[in-house]
């Protein structure tokens, strides 16, 4: 009877890492650049005294989902979509680099070009700073423009280039901070492949309908482990009764 509350016990308690997933990812439903997370329920082998047979199931992240979210157009210039594969670098909160889909990007009131959380957009030769001026343009390679305050459109002069990438999704991880990083802990190579789409951002990729059909499930099968462990008890209560009577 304690091994059947224990595994119910067990069973209820990786639903509800299950559920964690899952409401991470609505909870993220309408955040730009965001990646779904993906999780299932693996085997996993007890260790310890017992036969080698024994298996106990535990929900664990596979990953994230790759695809492509819906392109939102906002015509704001410092808007940009990443267009196909590839990745905008960013630095750390750690001073690491990091790589994000996020590209609501930002000026500080000193001129950095951030993301929309305030980490440093890495251009040619580390984070990105620009002077005041009355209009800033973003190409398609990445490469920032900009017109002096008080100078005319002739006057468009480079600054720099925003740093893109092109890893293999198996080279990422995704970290505490919400960026993707490299799994070796190095960094990745720029790519004259990857493209950014001015004034456009790149939605979620999460699909609430699929999202919510899954919490559900969870919550159902949560339910049954509480009645397990409800009918143990149950059996254990009669059992002391019979035992009482005898």
């Amino acid at each position: 009877m304690d091994r059947s509350i224990y595994v119910a016990m067990t069973g209820a308690a990786q639903i509800l890492r299950a559920q964690d997933a899952v409401s991470n990812n609505l909870a993220n439903a309408s955040t730009v650049g965001f990646k779904s997370e993906l999780s299932a329920f693996q085997p996993v082998p007890v260790l310890g005294p017992g036969e080698a047979s024994r298996i106990n199931t535990v929900a664990q992240g596979i990953g994230e989902k790759m695809t492509e979210g819906a392109m939102i157009s906002t015509g704001r210039t410092l808007d940009v979509a990443v267009q196909g594969q590839g990745w905008i670098a960013v630095q750390a909160p750690d001073g690491s680099e990091a790589y994000t889909r996020a590209g609501n990007l930002q000026l500080t009131a000193d001129g950095q070009l951030t993301d929309a959380q305030g980490d440093p957009v890495i251009g040619n030769s580390g984070p990105i700073s620009l002077p005041d001026s009355q209009q800033i343009s973003i190409g398609s390679d990445g490469t920032i423009s900009t017109v002096p305050l008080g100078q005319g459109p002739n006057t468009l002069a480079t600054l720099d280039r925003i740093k893109l990438v092109d890893p293999a999704p198996s080279q990422l991880t995704l970290g505490a901070d919400g960026l993707m990083h490299m799994s070796n802990g190095g960094t990745a190579q720029p790519s004259d492949q990857v493209t950014l789409v001015s004034g456009q951002l790149e939605g979620s990729n999460v699909d609430p309908s699929s999202e919510l059909v899954r919490m559900i499930a969870l919550s159902r099968q949560y339910d049954m482990q509480m009645q397990s462990i409800k009918n143990a008890e149950n059996d254990a209560d009669s059992a002391n009764k019979l035992l009482q009577a005898n």
